[in-house]
């Protein structure tokens, strides 16, 4: 048996003391920073809770052994040791595998574990797994962004912070994911966990998003029905639709130009907020023959943000027209296409 592990933590939390979790406990305190092993300890705490919760009991509905080796090492992959070439929770799992059959632990419950660390980031998989599996997640969950918090007994998450202190976990963690993928960007494929946070931290464009990997597939595929009208590929763009769209009395298409919260100024001292009372002004434009012009004046595209003004001319509404200069904040959607934040004529 292990004598690194404080009998005093394994008492206080009223942890699985076996051979196994003693290892497994030494080995996550020695290779990982005390946030991410704080965090681990913590959630084993909150995973066996929800058990609990749910009247499953340990040695008959789950194995609390398993359970607890799986959570103290659900992030061994971000571990010197444990940094290899895949995604961290892989590269844990393979990690914490080794570790489990250099201690003679058997091929089934190794698999069970490997699920359990590899899959805690996957939403709507690792449900479908064993118990195990499922509280792992639930416990992780409840410790990163306090999912199910309210389930547990009261004083239980006061008691663990006390004992094990947070540091800062949400962030610290990330920034370790984002440390091992900057440097080995194959750890952080698209359109997963790593590979979102990386892609938020890169200059636009480094990563490729959904629609990015679409458009770079060489099959030629094209947006179609509705999203093919909607989308504007620039920020410059919106401005050509709006024109066609008012022109064509197409006030859906109007009105897929901003988002559902968006802000815009019809006229002067009229400020407007959502899609209902943006539909509705756009529609007394349509219905009163109006006509837009609108020239590119200046463009500040930072990432997913664009800062856009044109000289406007908008005709129809009156014996005169209406010159203005616009302040405009686009921005791009999960689609690609870009979209009004706020829409100001008059700002200036």
């Amino acid at each position: 048996m292990t004598t690194g592990a404080p009998l005093a933590v394994f008492e206080q939390l009223d942890l699985p003391d076996t051979s196994l979790t003693r290892d497994a406990y030494a080995y996550a305190a020695r290779a990982t920073p005390a946030f991410v092993f704080h965090h681990s300890v913590r959630s084993y705490v909150f995973a066996r809770a929800h058990a609990r919760n749910q009247s499953l009991r340990a040695g008959a509905d789950y194995d609390d052994e398993l359970l607890f080796v799986s959570c103290v090492l659900h992030d061994i992959g971000l571990s010197e040791e444990g940094n290899g070439d895949q995604r961290f929770e892989v590269d844990g799992a393979d990690t914490a595998a080794v570790f489990l059959r250099e201690r003679g632990v058997d091929e089934r419950r190794i698999a069970i574990a490997w699920d359990a660390i590899a899959l805690h980031t996957s939403d709507g998989i690792a449900v479908r797994k064993g118990s195990e599996v499922v509280l792992a997640q639930a416990g992780i969950g409840t410790d990163i962004l306090g999912a199910r918090r309210e389930s547990l007994p009261p004083g239980l998450a006061d008691d663990v912070h006390a004992l094990l202190p947070r540091l800062d976990l949400g962030y610290a963690l990330s920034d370790a994911i984002l440390t091992q993928a900057e440097a080995k960007p194959q750890k952080a494929p698209p359109l997963t966990f790593p590979g979102e946070l990386l892609r938020r931290h890169l200059p636009y464009g480094a990563h490729p998003a959904w629609y990015d990997l679409l458009a770079a597939a060489g099959w030629g595929d094209k947006p179609v029905g509705a999203t093919a009208r909607r989308r504007a590929e620039t920020p410059q763009q919106v401005a050509t639709l709006f024109m066609e769209y008012l022109e064509a009395a197409d006030i859906e298409g109007l009105v897929s130009l901003y988002e559902p919260n968006a802000h815009f100024v019809p006229t002067p001292g009229t400020h407007l907020v959502g899609t209902d009372a943006i539909r509705e002004a756009l529609q007394q434009m349509i219905d009163s023959g109006a006509r837009l012009t609108l020239e590119l004046r200046e463009i500040r595209h930072v990432g997913d943000v664009a800062l856009v003004s044109n000289n406007a001319t908008l005709t129809g509404v009156g014996p005169e027209p209406v010159v203005s200069t616009t302040t405009e904040i686009l921005r791009r959607q999960p689609d690609g296409g870009w979209v009004h934040v706020v829409d100001d004529p008059f700002f200036s």
